[in-house]
């Protein structure tokens, strides 16, 4: 985040910076997204078929060739409609609690970000959970709206309205540790590089290298979680399960006992290359874009202090 105290820009205008982060990230990223899904929610029979692991190269020419270019942006409207709105919210979150945490001195400048990362997502992470179900399944099993709909109404009549937040426990597990990581290593790194850097290096360079070296570690100590919330979000939602009374949904842990002794420990970390190679790119344009919507509006609101 900047240097300057959140004060100087309103947490309007910190929407405004981080929903465009998100939208470009979005677009650029769901590809991507869409052949992690489709990894990560194969079963090891099919997986193993044909002695090694499906590429994430073959996945991608694969759904290109039968189901067409646009489906690697399947799931598109519901990701603009719960990433823009989540990141709006929890970019601002983070840095309103960051400074209240510093001013308050609740906790040293070191561990202030991994704090207030820590709680920002998991209230995002409670509150776009229903709407991160849709978009695993769109990607994950080419549904048609009118399908989705079926399958979610389904869910609801057989498991109740807690089903929508099937998933909710390891996306937290993800989630939640992933932004504590990434906030807490994305400082350190960001003031290393400031200490290093040339003259002619912009901030948001900085943050751009920043964001992807952050991004890019906690996406690997996180992965297995990943994996699991997938699962679990893809073997509520297939059509056919209308007619099935969903099971019992096993523990977070009972789940990667169960996936490393189905397909060992690769297992766990299914959709390895693809999350790694989004991780990277994705954090490091948003945390950049909305570093450079915060520069704006900082100094176009100093323009309008200091009058004409």
């Amino acid at each position: 985040m900047a240097d300057q105290d959140p004060g100087g820009i309103s947490p309007l205008q910190q929407m405004v910076a981080s929903g465009t982060g998100a939208v470009v990230t979005s677009l650029f990223m769901t590809p991507l997204d869409v052949v992690k899904v489709r990894l990560q929610s194969q079963r090891p029979s099919v997986a193993s078929d044909s002695g090694a692991s499906p590429t994430p190269n073959d996945a991608f020419v694969k759904i290109v060739r039968h189901e067409g270019t646009r489906t690697l942006w399947s799931g598109l409207p519901a990701t603009l409609v719960m990433t823009v709105p989540a990141t709006a919210v929890y970019f601002t979150a983070y840095d309103q609690l960051k400074a209240f945490l510093c001013g308050r001195a609740l906790t040293s400048d070191l561990y202030a970000p991994m704090v207030a990362g820590a709680l920002a997502r998991l209230g995002t992470v409670t509150v776009i959970s229903p709407l991160e179900l849709v978009r695993t399944k769109l990607q994950a099993q080419h549904l048609s709206y009118r399908e989705l709909g079926t399958c979610v109404r389904a869910a609801v009549a057989q498991g109740g309205w807690r089903s929508l937040w099937l998933g909710w426990g390891p996306t937290a597990l993800r989630d939640v540790p992933f932004s504590a990581l990434y906030w807490f290593n994305y400082e350190l790194v960001k003031s290393w590089l400031r200490g290093l850097r040339p003259k002619d290096q912009t901030s948001v360079g900085i943050s751009f290298v920043a964001g992807g070296i952050s991004g890019t570690v906690a996406a690997i100590l996180t992965l297995p979680f990943d994996v699991v919330k997938t699962q679990r979000q893809v073997a509520l939602g297939a059509v056919e399960a209308v007619r099935v009374t969903p099971p019992h949904a096993d523990s977070t842990w009972l789940l990667l006992r169960r996936i490393r002794a189905e397909s060992g420990t690769r297992g766990l970390f299914a959709g390895f290359l693809p999350r790694i190679i989004k991780a990277a790119p994705s954090c490091a344009i948003m945390i950049s874009t909305y570093e450079f919507g915060k520069s704006f509006f900082q100094r176009l609101n100093q323009e309008q202090f200091l009058g004409p």
